[in-house]
């Protein structure tokens, strides 16, 4: 029904955030479970005991109870709903309830609670009994299933308000419906693009996805910004060269640190660029820990929005005046790679401003309450910034020549007036199948928004927020994600080795001999049948306009009148 996409959404909707934890200890049992499943639409209403959905779930046995349904929902539909049922999530009943006091724990809940029609019409008494049921469902030895949390329900019996299913399946749809419409657009001047190139330069490319045998020296640097009161503990990767070496900033996402992107800082630095990749206190591995643990009730403190860019800052202005490096970084030649919250680091740092209007526009409560892009939960949390007046900090670094943001969160912490700001080359990289920060509304959209010549945008065609995230440490304490919340990492890294590295060795180390791996023709040619690969240098928002509908003139109030073809 929904295609590849919207099955990962139907899939991970819940579990997408939850998965980023760890297990800890057990808990008991709701004392009192369902039973009964009720599904009401208007003035019509089904009964089927859950013992029924149990039975054909797990044996496949349509009993008497069922079976008076069963000529009215067709062969393929039981099937999928047979799969819907049984899909497991594992985690913790201790992380599932830190994660459900959370802003995005309380949305979930809250966008589940209005399915379910109770005696009591007190919303936060049907959140609260949901609520029990995900913490005693994670207790049990499957996990977390729809049917589970069924069971562990704390009433007799359950009522289903089908209409409003139908309300929210109709809003996933078009949400669905209208990414993928994009990315067949994309995809379809990614052909045109690359038609135009000749075919007879490709096989004189080499490949850039596997390091050289240079290896570098790898040290990691104790820092503190007294200032900020942060403790800055920074992996540094010293190419073997004879000149100041260009110097790249990797900067992590929500929950992850330095270790993750070692595959990628090993990579860059096999070919003479230096790797610096500092920890972002507030918002790395530690604060997500912190979380679990109870002692935050936060997985980030909004000034996070300034205290990433700055870290940078700080670390570039410490390098600069450390006699160790003067001679072996040449840091007026620096280029940025970020993902996720890190792609928003690396966008503030090319001239991206918070843009505070976009987001009062934005953040008011109804658009909140009816909204499926999760990401906006978090760029929200700005508005909780003090000095909204335009005189906040500048958080563009003149030192930044060149930015990578894959997955980042754009749509509004800096909106189209925010991202018209940048003036350096960028490249944008979205994921097919995310389901964090929707890659329609916050990487295809926004880069028709930046008006820098040299941009692109390149598009993982079935990978995930999660794809291009690299191993952590031995003896972390981060949680392995299931696969299918994963995808094909392994060719997600080969990709980003094989892009930033000409990227960065055109715009930040002016070697322009890299160029010709920066188009369409050569993204398909290292394109794999299990994670497609697009990259397209031009896609306005008048390509667009069809594919977003009313969504095209919301952003873009001036053009209420403007001719959709």
């Amino acid at each position: 029904m929904f295609g590849n996409w919207g099955s990962t959404l139907r899939k991970n909707s819940l579990s997408l955030v939850l998965s980023m934890l760890l297990p800890t200890f057990g808990i008991s049992n709701s004392v009192m479970a369902a039973e009964q499943i009720h599904a009401s639409y208007l003035p019509l209403e089904i009964s089927i005991p859950l013992s029924a959905l149990e039975s054909y779930a797990k044996h496949g046995i349509i009993n008497t109870e069922l079976a008076g349904y069963y000529q009215y929902i067709p062969t393929n539909k039981l099937q999928e709903l047979r799969k819907v049922l049984i899909q497991p999530l594992k985690i913790s009943p201790a992380v599932t309830s830190q994660f459900l006091d959370t802003q995005q724990g309380e949305f979930i809940l809250r966008r589940l609670a209005e399915l379910i029609k109770t005696k009591s019409h007190s919303p936060q008494s049907k959140s609260q009994a949901l609520r029990t049921a995900l913490i005693s469902a994670a207790a049990q030895p499957e996990g977390i299933t729809l049917l589970s949390l069924l069971r562990e329900y704390p009433q007799n019996s359950i009522r289903i308000d089908v209409a409003s299913s139908m309300k929210v399946a109709d809003e996933l749809e078009k949400m669905i419906s209208e990414t993928e419409k994009a990315i067949a657009t994309l995809t379809q001047a990614a052909n045109l693009e690359a038609a135009k190139i000749s075919p007879g330069n490709l096989p004189q490319l080499s490949n850039l996805s596997y390091p050289t045998n240079l290896q570098p020296q790898k040290q990691t640097l104790k820092l503190f910004d007294s200032l900020r009161n942060r403790h800055l503990s920074t992996d540094i990767y010293i190419p073997n060269t004879q000149n100041p070496a260009p110097v790249i900033v990797i900067s992590h996402g929500l929950g992850l640190d330095s270790s993750n992107f070692s595959y990628l800082a090993n990579h860059l630095s096999t070919y003479g660029f230096a790797v610096v990749i500092p920890n972002h206190p507030g918002s790395d591995a530690k604060q997500l820990q912190s979380l679990i643990n109870g002692n935050s009730n936060q997985v980030a403190h909004p000034n996070e929005f300034k205290d990433r860019p700055l870290d940078i800052k700080y670390i570039l202005d410490k390098l600069e005046l450390d006699s160790r490096f003067q001679h072996r970084l040449n840091l007026q030649q620096v280029g940025i790679f970020g993902q996720s919250l890190g792609g928003y680091t690396a966008l503030a740092l090319a001239g991206a401003k918070i843009n505070f209007q976009q987001l009062k526009q934005d953040c008011n409560a109804e658009k909140l309450r009816n909204t499926w892009n999760m990401s906006l939960l978090l760029q929200c949390r700005a508005l909780e910034l003090p000095n909204q007046s335009g005189q906040e900090d500048n958080l563009q670094d003149q030192r930044i020549k060149a930015v990578i943001a894959v997955n980042p969160i754009t749509s509004s912490i800096f909106g189209q007036a925010g991202l018209s700001q940048i003036h350096t080359p960028v490249m944008i990289i979205g994921s097919s199948e995310d389901t964090v920060a929707p890659t329609l509304y916050e990487q295809i959209l926004p880069f028709s928004w930046i008006t820098h010549p040299q941009k692109y945008l390149v598009m993982l065609l079935g990978a995930t927020h999660f794809s291009t995230i690299g191993n952590s440490n031995p003896g972390s304490t981060q949680m392995a994600l299931p696969t299918n919340m994963v995808g094909d990492a392994s060719q997600a890294h080969l990709y980003m080795n094989s892009l930033s590295l000409p990227f960065f060795q055109t715009y930040v180390a002016k070697k322009l001999e890299y160029m010709p791996y920066l188009n369409a023709a050569y993204a398909q040619s290292i394109s794999s049948q299990s994670l497609g690969l697009n990259l397209v240098q031009s896609l306005d928002q008048i390509k667009l306009a069809p594919v977003l509908g009313n969504h095209f003139q919301e952003t873009n109030p001036a053009k209420k009148n403007f001719p959709i073809p």
